[in-house]
């Protein structure tokens, strides 16, 4: 018996067949389908997928035998893999100088072998899609040229695992980056709200002592002071609202009634019949309501800060077509400038200085918008009249 050569590059080899991370795996259904479909096609006994460690051969699906490795040093598929021929054939080991002598003849009457080295896309000989027999024998050309092909087929499910690992460890990898990263805002925010709080509490005391002691000095700069504590408060605020409205897209769809989101909205902005308006109430099926709800709050309340007029209002109205859910939210403010629209939902960018309360936006509300929207699968616009108000048209898909 002759011992299977090591192949040149067994270093790069060995560490492309661990990176499909297949090696002791359970038995998977799509690799025995083609073991199945090998064995019938060949008519042979036994049909095996197989992958070359370091001193076993690994039997990643075994059509034929109950057993899922045995020592490379007497696998056939350690000299199939160092051949340079598609398909390494055996017609009678017995009477092969290379094997007549091989534990596995003795043992599992083995006389017909034939493989075809599993080569990934950056050449490496991974293991084999191979067939045994108990005697001698020889393929036709049909099925040679079919044994090549499922090999191929074989290598392709390799890529398939190896892409869908990758993918999932990314998304592991994000999402640990994710819940990091909100950990982090959640707890920046609770220890930076409050110093700030601390600032424009103290600033506001400094200014009643200096005007009662000192009437004739300018505290402009202690206004200042007050105004950057309140706006880094905002931004702060406006950021941590910003990531818990991203775990909202986790949530199931259900089936909610429009009604239901719109009192929700009316409640927690403690607003009346007559500020806020249903135009048409209808049962939603299938919808993320915990989105539905933070995105239509957020226009709402927007519409609101910037609403001067006496009276003001803000009215929701629903359409469908045959793909999504679309929502309008119509207020009858001063408008938007045309210049002004195409920026609005960037990040940090806002349309007016300040709010009718003088504290000055941040940008991030319209942009949560945005994120939400594009995310379950719609768009968002916006159509503006000077003076007369602006409505906001977003959808989602079913």
């Amino acid at each position: 018996m002759i011992t299977p050569q090591i192949p040149k590059n067994e270093k790069k080899r060995l560490e492309a067949v661990k990176s499909y991370s297949l090696l002791d795996t359970l038995p998977e259904e799509d690799f025995d389908n083609i073991t199945k479909l090998t064995s019938s096609i060949c008519q042979t006994p036994i049909a095996l997928i197989t992958l070359l460690d370091t001193k076993r051969n690994f039997l990643k699906s075994h059509y034929g035998l109950d057993f899922n490795q045995s020592p490379r040093e007497i696998s056939f598929c350690g000299h199939a893999i160092v051949s340079k021929e598609p398909i390494f054939i055996i017609e009678d080991a017995t009477k092969d100088n290379q094997f007549c002598d091989n534990p596995l003849i003795s043992e599992f009457n083995v006389s017909f072998y034939a493989g075809v080295p599993l080569i990934n896309p950056d050449g490496y000989a991974l293991g084999t899609l191979c067939i045994y027999d108990t005697v001698p024998r020889q393929l036709t050309q049909q099925q040679k040229d079919t044994l090549i092909i499922l090999a191929k087929q074989v290598v392709n499910l390799f890529e398939l695992r190896l892409k869908n690992n990758l993918l999932s460890n990314a998304f592991d990898l994000l999402e640990e980056r994710h819940n990091s990263l909100n950990s982090f805002a959640g707890k920046v925010s609770h220890d930076l709200k409050s110093p700030l709080a601390n600032i424009t509490s103290l600033s506001q005391l400094f200014k009643d002592e200096l005007k009662e002691n000192y009437p004739e000095l300018d505290l402009q700069y202690l206004d200042y002071i007050e105004e950057s504590a309140d706006t880094l408060r905002a931004y702060i605020d406006g950021i941590l609202t910003h990531y818990k409205a991203e775990a909202l897209l986790q949530d199931k769809k259900k089936k909610t009634e429009l009604a239901t989101i719109f009192n929700n909205i009316k409640h927690i902005l403690s607003l009346t019949d007559q500020q806020f308006i249903l135009q048409k109430n209808t049962i939603l099926e299938e919808i993320n309501a915990s989105a539905i709800t933070q995105i239509i709050l957020n226009l709402v309340d927007n519409a609101f800060k910037y609403n001067t007029k006496k009276e003001a209002y803000v009215s929701i109205n629903y359409s469908t077509s045959k793909t999504h859910h679309i929502f309008s939210v119509t207020d009858n403010g001063t408008g938007i400038e045309t210049q002004k629209q195409d920026q609005l939902f960037d990040l940090f960018n806002t349309a007016h200085e300040a709010d009718k309360y003088g504290n000055k936006g941040t940008g991030i509300g319209l942009y949560t918008v945005k994120t939400l929207v594009e995310k379950l699968g719609g768009e968002v616009k916006i159509s503006s009249t000077s003076g007369l108000g602006t409505t906001f048209t977003f959808s989602v898909l079913k």
